[in-house]
């Protein structure tokens, strides 16, 4: 049984869905929490945990508001993160030139601060008709023996 922290970054609640629905698929085998409201000082970085991280990008690549103080927490205080493993879930629309850089962007800072990437950033195209939370369900399919 893993530690894991689902991490959501939401405006319109689409990061949030999927959230809650890989929420439910891995509390049948794991002790989860999520959290739409992520503050660094809540987190033990002592203990191996892992942060699945799902969060769209608003505006010109940017976070959404609720995770803008996590992610300048991170980027202020260079936490030694080698206890984190992590996987980022982005949203985005393709339509835009800055398509899931918000969860390029966490992806990349988490790895700059020593955390363990354990699947590659899966990008979900709000636009191509699927439902974003199948879309959720089958990355995290490729990659939960990894938990």
């Amino acid at each position: 049984m893993s530690n894991i922290s689902i991490i959501i970054g939401t405006m319109l609640g689409a990061s949030e869905y999927i959230g809650d629905h890989l929420e439910t698929i891995l509390t049948t085998d794991h002790q989860v929490s999520t959290t739409l409201d992520p503050d660094l000082n809540h987190y033990d970085l002592s203990n191996d945990q892992l942060w699945l991280i799902c969060t769209s990008t608003h505006g010109a690549g940017d976070f959404p508001d609720n995770l803008v103080k996590f992610v300048e927490q991170l980027n202020q205080t260079s936490p030694n993160l080698s206890n984190i493993r992590f996987a980022v879930c982005g949203l985005g629309d393709t339509s835009y030139d800055t398509f899931c850089q918000a969860g390029i962007t966490i992806d990349t800072l988490l790895e700059s601060l020593g955390a363990t990437r354990v699947y590659p950033l899966n990008k979900i195209d709000i636009i191509d008709g699927k439902l974003p939370e199948e879309n959720a369900e089958q990355w995290l399919k490729l990659w939960s023996d990894k938990i």
